[in-house]
């Protein structure tokens, strides 16, 4: 029996996309791997993460002095897309402010950072705790992490509902880079 070209054309291309959906949904299960414990608690899912980052909204103060500027405020977050994402504004009306937009991609939270050196490194949590959130480096644009200075990794800690602390770590030349490291403490500003 002969088959016509429109069949087998058919039947390749059929073959192709399910090819193609099986690559995908490798890919996809490993590079969104679930987020791993870590020493201070069980895994959280992503959504408990982002219901906690959207906790934050609000402004927040220079607890102690170590973003320049003790006791006014050095960072707000508020939420944007309708629920979906919260933005965290570093340095409000300076010339090196900064936003950071946390939101996430199904089963993962994930950030963008939108530095003042012009790079936007994509970032992606990597252990979620009941009291921490880690973020590494995922990609990004405008920014070759073999050589640029970036944002490379996050490290937030919840120590309470109106106290947390961050710790920004940055890479240049390829790895980590003390120079572009900040660690703040922060405070929710009271009414």
């Amino acid at each position: 029996m002969t088959r016509s070209l429109a069949s087998i054309r058919r039947s390749t291309f059929l073959l192709t996309l399910a090819a193609f959906l099986a690559v995908s949904s490798s890919a996809r299960a490993q590079c969104c791997e679930a987020p791993k414990p870590s020493a201070t608690g069980a895994a959280m899912s992503a959504s408990a993460a982002f219901d906690r980052m959207k906790s934050l909204v609000g402004d927040w103060v220079d607890a102690d002095g170590s973003m320049g500027m003790k006791g006014q405020v050095a960072v707000s977050y508020r939420m944007t897309g309708g629920g979906t994402a919260v933005m965290e504004t570093l340095f409000a009306g300076t010339p090196h402010e900064m936003l950071t937009v946390y939101y996430r991609d199904g089963d993962a939270l994930v950030a963008t950072h939108y530095c003042s050196s012009g790079n936007q490194p994509h970032l992606r949590a990597k252990t979620i705790t009941a009291d921490s959130v880690d973020f590494d480096f995922d990609g990004g644009t405008n920014v070759d992490p073999s050589k640029d200075a970036h944002i490379h990794s996050a490290h937030f800690q919840f120590l309470s509902a109106d106290e947390i602390h961050a710790d920004w770590l940055g890479w240049s030349g390829g790895k980590e880079d003390a120079a572009h490291a900040a660690r703040f403490h922060l405070a929710r500003k009271k009414a």
